[in-house]
């Protein structure tokens, strides 16, 4: 570790733990472009669509509590959507198979413009389910289903049954006020990252809490064996993800875990191998994009091998 931060390929916390103990925790490198406080394990930084975990969470937990279907169209719980919802399914949203376009960003500046820009889509892009399209329009419609069924903001709805089970003692939904313990994201030629706009699911946490999440979810404190698998499904075409990034089962038992997620030059990357018993969390917040290789080399050293 000390070398690729040494070599400038790695400026952030990494944690790595073993049989259900951390085995290794350290920080490298600063908190912002500035490149005068060193970061500490106590830094959150942006997962990037890591975060993408909890709001699929959130549709399994209702589905649970039978307030909602994955099978159901979104129209049932947004009437006022174009009639293109009538034929989405929550499903579609958990799976990116709904076809609805991207955000359009250039006219996005809170929540508000993210449901107005939802209420003006005319046309989809595929017909739902036929197909995969990776983009932030489906979360976003998570987040607006799951505030019209419990009645109160999304990252309200995150702190109180996700973080707050789960000891997450950190984590920070946007928008927030409080910005103690930030790492700041910066680029290599040392241009900090534009501020967060007001929107709700920017997710900011420490090394150690993603541990805490990755062990609440995969020990079904948060939903049941039957809703993480469910949770876990792709599309069937290759190169397409999950609400959890690459999930992999056996015999519907959850083996693997590898999620990792990108917001300006923040970077994040999430492995656990169940099996194995060995999680890596690698957070960085000056991107170079080499966290696969990082987490590969541990791997490596964690099997006694060069």
């Amino acid at each position: 570790m000390k070398q690729f931060s040494q070599s400038g390929t790695f400026n952030g916390n990494v944690l790595v733990s073993k049989d259900n103990k951390i085995i290794y925790n350290a920080s490298f490198g600063f908190t912002d472009a500035t490149k005068t406080k060193r970061l500490t394990g106590e830094d959150r930084f942006n997962i990037g669509s890591i975060t993408k975990e909890f709001s699929a969470a959130a549709i399994l937990q209702l589905q649970e509590q039978g307030k909602l279907k994955t099978e159901d169209h979104v129209s049932k719980y947004i009437p006022e959507l174009p009639k293109w919802a009538n034929d989405v399914t929550v499903k579609d949203l958990l799976q990116y198979t709904s076809g609805i376009p991207d955000v359009n960003w250039k006219k996005i500046k809170n929540d508000k413009d993210l449901f107005d820009g939802l209420l003006l889509v005319d046309s989809l892009e595929f017909k739902p389910g036929t197909d995969y399209g990776y983009n932030n329009n489906n979360i976003f419609l998570r987040h607006f289903i799951v505030e019209r069924l419990t009645g109160i903001p999304f990252n309200q709805y995150a702190e109180k049954f996700i973080f707050k089970p789960c000891h997450m003692t950190s984590s920070m939904m946007t928008p927030f006020e409080n910005e103690q313990n930030m790492a700041k994201g910066f680029n290599i030629d040392l241009v900090p990252d534009k501020a967060d706009l007001p929107i709700t699911g920017g997710t900011y946490l420490t090394t150690t809490d993603l541990l805490k999440w990755t062990k609440c979810l995969h020990s079904n404190k948060i939903m049941t064996e039957i809703s993480l698998f469910e949770l876990g499904q792709q599309f069937n075409l290759p190169e397409t993800q999950s609400s959890m990034g690459e999930a992999k089962f056996k015999n519907k038992k959850l083996v693997e875990h590898i999620h990792d997620g990108r917001a300006g030059n923040y970077e994040a990357l999430l492995v656990s191998d169940l099996d194995e018993k060995l999680t890596i969390i690698l957070l960085g917040n000056n991107y170079h994009g080499k966290l696969f290789e990082i987490s590969d080399a541990i791997k490596v050293i964690m099997n006694n091998k060069k």
